[in-house]
């Protein structure tokens, strides 16, 4: 399997929620060199975080943003 082309593979990280655009262009280069395995971790991580996010924003609120 081949992996995703750089505009394919940033454009599904910036859809997922990634601020690519933030990003070094060193960091895209590193983002853009993932194996399709490890995209999919990353996008599983990233879906797993999003679904705890307004938990963990309270969290940060309350214990002063101590938990990151």
């Amino acid at each position: 399997m081949t992996p995703p082309q750089r505009p394919d593979l940033l454009t599904r990280l910036h859809e997922a929620g990634f601020a690519v655009d933030l990003l070094t262009e060193e960091q895209r280069e590193v983002l853009t060199g993932l194996e399709p395995e490890e995209l999919a971790v990353l996008l599983d991580i990233k879906e797993r975080l999003d679904a705890v996010g307004p938990e963990v924003q309270a969290h940060g609120e309350i214990a002063g943003g101590a938990l990151f």
